[in-house]
């Protein structure tokens, strides 16, 4: 019966990590967050509710029917740049959807408040930038609004880059965000690390119908937050810093030698799901290691049983080389990757600890072995192209 090795796929992952060659990504969901202490996209959805009056409560939990949080709010923004003067649906009018909708906003940024969050792991997965040294910026996609993730890279004294420039109401930069890494039109250091928030931030607010700009702390109560983006056709204008961040991230899962992490995403959303799907099946070469919390989502098992350069790695079973299999007790002691019959490394803050305390550079030893199995393939490509 086959088994999968638990620190055998660390100490593998860490070789990987420490090729400064690579190309490494981070896509972070929800559960990442929850590590911190924050809640997760359900729990956030019920203390959404609790805030809200009793008329309010009523009109988002008919949206909420069949839907989850951020659905219910791209449909409310629906019903908003539909109807006109006083046209009613779902017993809304335009006015009525864009005053919950700015209800929801305030009730989502009081709720992942960080002030008491722990930070630890974020600090760790901080430390660890802090020390990598690849020829490539790393690029970090979140789908999460708090701000756990700057807190600690300003904490550590990370350099990033957000895809916005100014202090006070810095306004996002298209043209930068798309600059293709390495060539002539990136003007951002390759030192910098590029923190990309796919759904918004609690520090992003609507300027005008066009315009997001970045603010210093959170939204304030008179400003409209620029949380999640809708997905309606009629509001295309305010699509355009979501747009642009998710084709920045189709692009990222393009590039040559890119090793993609994925932790605490439940694979939720359809779109990003088929950009890491996409890229998997069209570059070999790229490779996604996805830690699961517990059990592995049914949608990323199906792919990850016929692409063998996804991982998934659950807490009891790993899918690794398409092969799906239990994992096996190492023979020696594996403290914090695996204890108790559990690996446990889809738990970030034991992630996060485990790259804060990798190894970031490869050896003299380690480069020179790489660089020759690569002139052996490179040799290899030649005389088959003969």
């Amino acid at each position: 019966m086959a088994t999968h090795d638990p620190l055998r796929f660390a100490t593998g992952l860490g070789a990987k990590l420490a090729t400064r060659s690579r190309h490494v990504c981070a896509l972070f969901g929800a559960g990442t967050s929850k590590a911190c202490g924050l809640p997760d996209i359900a729990q956030l959805q019920e203390r959404v509710l609790a805030r809200l009056d009793a008329d309010k409560r009523a009109s988002l939990a008919r949206q909420l029917e069949g839907r989850n949080l951020e659905q219910g709010l791209s449909r409310l923004r629906r019903i908003a740049a539909l109807l006109v003067e006083d046209q009613i649906l779902d017993g809304l009018t335009a006015q009525a959807a864009v005053d919950l909708d700015q209800a929801i906003c305030r009730a989502i940024i009081s709720e992942v408040d960080i002030h008491d969050a722990d930070r630890t792991p974020s600090r760790h997965f901080a430390a660890w930038l802090a020390r990598t040294n690849y020829h490539s910026p790393v690029e970090v996609f979140t789908v999460n609004y708090d701000l756990l993730l700057e807190t600690a890279l300003e904490e550590m004294q990370v350099p990033y880059f957000d895809g916005f420039i100014g202090n006070l109401r810095a306004r996002f930069q298209t043209e930068l965000v798309e600059a293709r890494p390495g060539t002539d039109s990136d003007e951002i250091p390759a030192f910098f690390v590029r923190l990309w928030k796919l759904h918004g931030s609690v520090n992003w607010a609507w300027e005008s119908a066009r315009q997001v700009v970045r603010v210093g702390q959170p939204v304030s109560e008179g400003m409209a937050a620029a949380i999640y983006p809708s997905d309606t056709k009629y509001e295309e204008s305010r699509r355009v810093p979501f747009l642009v961040l998710q084709d920045r991230m189709r692009r990222a899962l393009h590039q040559p030698e890119t090793l993609v992490i994925v932790a605490g995403y439940s694979f939720g959303d359809a779109h990003l799901n088929e950009l890491l799907f996409d890229a998997a099946m069209r570059r070999e070469r790229t490779e996604i290691a996805v830690f699961c919390y517990s059990t592995i989502p049914d949608i990323l098992a199906e792919r990850a049983l016929l692409t063998p350069n996804i991982q998934v790695l659950g807490d009891r079973e790993a899918i690794i080389g398409g092969v799906k299999a239990d994992w096996a007790p190492p023979e020696g002691e594996a403290p914090g990757i695996f204890e108790g019959g559990r690996f446990l490394l889809g738990d970030f803050r034991q992630f996060a600890e485990y790259l804060s305390k990798s190894t970031t550079r490869e050896s003299d030893n380690g480069l020179r072995l790489r660089q020759l199995l690569e002139a052996v393939v490179d040799n290899r490509d030649v005389e088959a192209g003969d």
